[in-house]
């Protein structure tokens, strides 16, 4: 029986409070795959969970990690109608917990296959945040070539490859990022825009007649402002919460204000709309069209990465028994890209 190192998050707590355990595994089940971890990422929704402020999180303890790209060890019985997969393969997949692990058990209708010459560290800075970026860009907001649309966040993970994929559908954008990380998104072709000033203002200066879309994960009174933006027909997607992570109180209570006043605007009768994005709605309804959608996403998005029409923004890479390290490296600001965790030597 096969053992597996992973990270645990026992309850609230700083990152320090992280714990190392290894247990058996058992072997792969019907329709399951046995996958060794090549590299997890740290997401905005390990830091939420740290504080038991996430939306829908599991009871402490739990593994975290968002997603994980590895390789087949693996294949349990194979079931009609699956995909089929081979050991040695290397597979992406979107787990919501669970990633910070050596190896993990997964269901193989969850697996995406990683193109050859993709490199596990760069296919996982666009799982999670890949397949968020390109359902946010072409599924919610539905932009099209010659739009203008703003990214809050033009450095970091999802906002960088928002930018990327905007970029190559012939989208212009307007990125917002402190003085210090402005560079970062206008590398990627964005304009960029200081938060720390009127943001509002600096944006009408670009687009007087506003934007087509603004996709917004700060939250806080600034969705106010983001919602201003909009052009008519415009679309305004929001995805978190950023500005309330440090704030004592229910997370769930945060995100419910939040959709409660994007469905009102969404109501008003003046031709603009205003969502907040699920990466996981649709699953529990409707789980074999979620597969097959995420699965058509993700392939573009990996594609893009392999014909170097996009690129990796990999900020910096911990083994994974420094899991503590790198969730505290994530959350300090100065992360431009994607923290990855990787195996222990």
């Amino acid at each position: 029986m096969r053992t597996t190192t992973e990270i645990v998050l026992p309850a609230v707590g700083e990152p320090e409070s992280l714990q190392v355990r290894v247990r058996e595994l058992s072997r792969p089940g019907p329709g399951q795959a046995l996958v060794r971890m090549e590299a997890s990422g740290v997401t905005f929704a390990e830091q939420q969970m740290r504080r038991g402020k996430y939306y829908d999180m599991p009871a402490f303890p739990f593994v975290p990690g968002y997603d994980v790209v590895g390789v087949v060890e693996e294949l349990g019985p194979p079931v009609p109608g699956q995909p089929e997969l081979a050991v040695g393969a290397r597979v992406a997949a979107l787990t919501k917990t669970g990633g910070w692990a050596e190896r993990v058990l997964l269901d193989s209708r969850d697996l995406v296959a990683v193109p050859d010459g993709v490199s596990a560290t760069d296919a996982e800075t666009l799982v999670t945040n890949g397949a968020t970026a390109w359902r946010m860009l072409f599924r919610t907001a539905r932009v099209r070539p010659g739009d203008t649309v703003v990214v809050h966040g033009a450095n970091g993970g999802v906002g960088s490859v928002l930018v990327q994929l905007a970029r190559a559908h012939g989208v212009r954008v307007i990125g917002t990022a402190s003085a210090r990380n402005q560079g970062a998104g206008a590398g990627l072709g964005a304009e960029p825009v200081d938060y720390r000033g009127d943001v509002l203002a600096q944006v009408r200066e670009r687009a007087p007649q506003g934007v087509a879309a603004v996709f917004d994960h700060v939250g806080g009174r600034g969705v106010r402002d983001s919602w201003r933006m909009l052009a008519p027909g415009g679309t305004l997607v929001s995805y978190g919460s950023a500005a309330t992570r440090d704030r004592a109180g229910n997370g769930t209570l945060t995100v419910l204000r939040l959709v409660a006043r994007l469905a009102l605007w969404n109501a008003l009768p003046n031709g603009r709309g205003a969502h907040f994005f699920n990466l996981w709605a649709g699953k529990s309804r409707r789980p074999e069209r979620y597969r097959t959608e995420l699965r058509a996403d993700l392939e573009q998005v990996f594609e893009l990465l392999r014909s170097g029409a996009i690129e990796a923004r990999v900020d910096r890479t911990f083994p994974l028994r420094e899991a503590a390290a790198a969730l505290r490296h994530a959350e300090s600001g100065t992360a431009v890209g994607k923290v990855v965790i990787t195996p222990d030597a």
